[in-house]
């Protein structure tokens, strides 16, 4: 199962850090180039521990469904999501929040394996398990951007 640790420094407080990543209107504008948008369940404003979205996107060129849950969460310092259905065979992201130095440093942690056995296997190592480090690491500097801003 392919693992993707990211860690970013963001110069802002870590209540404002933890609620714009759990900001379903600011997921939909940092992926917008994506087309990712929410279609039902709770699609605005803060997600909460047992809330669920449906999200729409368009990646590697077809239209997906992916319903994620979130199924951890303790206030301004970690949260869970994980796929309920969509694409992927199982999917989990975690998020991370600590302070250090008058600085923020959220962590996130994304599990996932993809479908169909060896196949998926192969597609996981030779683009997939790249394709969405690129994918959080635009949504983390969006974050990041954001935060620093106010």
């Amino acid at each position: 199962m392919p693992l993707i640790k990211t860690e970013t420094i963001i110069k802002a407080d870590i209540e404002t850090c933890f609620n714009l990543a759990r900001n379903i209107d600011i997921h939909q504008e940092s992926l917008k180039y994506y087309g990712e948008i929410a279609i039902s369940g709770k699609t605005t404003g803060l997600i909460e521990l047992g809330e669920f979205v449906i999200w729409e996107a368009r990646h590697l060129g077809f239209v997906q469904h992916l319903t994620s849950q979130i199924i951890e969460f303790e206030q301004s310092s970690y949260f869970v999501d994980e796929m309920v259905s969509g694409a992927f065979k199982s999917c989990r992201h975690e998020y991370a929040f600590s302070e250090s130095d008058n600085n923020t440093i959220m962590t996130n942690v994304f599990y996932f394996e993809s479908p169909y056995g060896i196949l998926g296997k192969v597609v996981d190592r030779l683009f997939l398990k790249k394709y969405v480090s690129n994918l959080l690491v635009k949504r983390n500097n969006f974050l990041k951007q954001k935060a620093e801003a106010n």
